[in-house]
């Protein structure tokens, strides 16, 4: 692959972000799972359903993945790249998985439970790297990064449950695969023009998260407060955030001659 002069330097300083945020995470310590992380504020049971807001709270997930996967069933959908059709479809099906697994974690908080929600979180991260990889800088390459992407988020989780049962849990190549797509998917997406349109949606989307995962940290502050947790209020933020993305689908436009694919 042949990549233009004028490219070369942002793909360097992705890279070297990407490198820097690896090697940190590697240098340090084991990160056990924490016990106390399945103690979340509102364990209120309703229904006959325990911890039945932040099992409730799972249902966006499955309606904005729904959302994406209708929008998609054209052909002629106008916010895509075709090249990414099986990426766009794995990110959309990964929320309707995030959906499945977070709400069983939640009836039943353990690292078993937990471990079934983070292999369907990996699906839609790494899906939605590739997305990004492919509209920003070449489609053929984020067509082609999406199956190993999957397989390291996959592996990821795998490797955290190995380690628990050997008595010596790790999490750090979990924490690298959540949180690395998140540190460099705002360098690409302002080093790299998009070739769509809109690109106020992807920054919806990241917003989002990030919104959501604030609204986790502070889980109980909010919950005493507001009477709703920030457990629950992260998955409302982050199903808007898949939602996004599926308002993206329908409302963007592929740019005539302004992607980079033209110069690799």
């Amino acid at each position: 692959m042949k990549i233009a002069p004028s490219y070369l330097w942002r793909i360097w300083i992705v890279l070297a972000i990407a490198a820097f945020c690896a090697v940190a995470i590697i240098l340090h310590d084991p990160i056990p799972q924490d016990p106390a992380y399945h103690h979340f504020a509102d364990r209120r049971e309703l229904l006959a359903v325990p911890n039945f807001w932040n099992v409730a709270s799972n249902l966006p997930f499955l309606a904005a993945g729904m959302a994406g996967l209708f929008a998609l069933r054209s052909k002629k959908a106008p916010g895509i790249l075709p090249t990414l059709r099986w990426a766009y479809i794995t990110f959309f099906a990964g929320s309707i998985f995030v959906a499945v697994g977070s709400a069983c974690y939640h009836l039943a908080p353990n690292n078993t439970t937990l471990a079934w929600d983070r292999l369907a979180m990996t699906i839609a991260f790494m899906a939605f790297l590739s997305i990004i990889v492919g509209e920003h800088i070449n489609a053929n390459l984020g067509q082609k990064t999406l199956l190993p992407f999957l397989a390291i988020g996959m592996l990821s989780v795998i490797f955290w449950r190995i380690t628990e049962a050997n008595g010596q849990g790790d999490l750090r190549f979990y924490v690298m695969v959540q949180f690395l797509p998140f540190a460099i998917i705002p360098f690409i997406v302002i080093l790299f023009k998009s070739a769509l349109t809109r690109i106020e949606f992807i920054w919806a989307v990241l917003a989002a998260y990030a919104v959501g995962k604030a609204f986790e940290f502070f889980d109980g502050q909010i919950y005493r407060t507001l009477n709703m947790s920030g457990h629950t209020l992260k998955h409302l933020m982050a199903a808007a955030g898949v939602y996004f993305m599926a308002l993206a689908v329908q409302k963007r436009f592929c740019r005539v001659n302004s992607t980079m694919n033209r110069e690799l």
